[in-house]
């Protein structure tokens, strides 16, 4: 008998991306550009991103020369039917003392 490990069938994925609104370019705590790192971060920690997985770092855009707000852009994987992203889209979450949107 072949003792070779049989993987359990899964649904093809395929790579999406999300727009994050309302978030800061400038990190509360720190006075500096906000960091992919410290978006993850908050992703990680926070419920509705539990079925999330991220298949790219977060890219951060100043939406303007001289705005203090950013656009944030991940890229997820998910279904081929986005069933994963319908769970997040026109959601809000917390980050810091505001309030961002998918």
């Amino acid at each position: 008998m072949d003792t070779e490990q049989i993987s359990s069938p899964r649904l093809p994925q395929s790579k999406l991306y999300l727009k994050i609104i309302g978030i800061l370019y400038i990190s509360e705590h720190s006075n500096m550009q906000i960091l992919s790192n410290e978006i993850e971060k908050v992703l990680k920690n926070n419920h509705i991103f539990n079925s999330i997985i991220l298949a790219s770092k977060p890219k951060i855009i100043k939406i303007l020369p001289k705005s203090d707000m950013a656009i944030v852009w991940i890229n997820i994987w998910d279904m081929q039917n986005s069933s994963n992203a319908k769970t997040i889209i026109n959601r809000h979450f917390n980050i810091g003392s505001f309030i961002a949107m998918i």
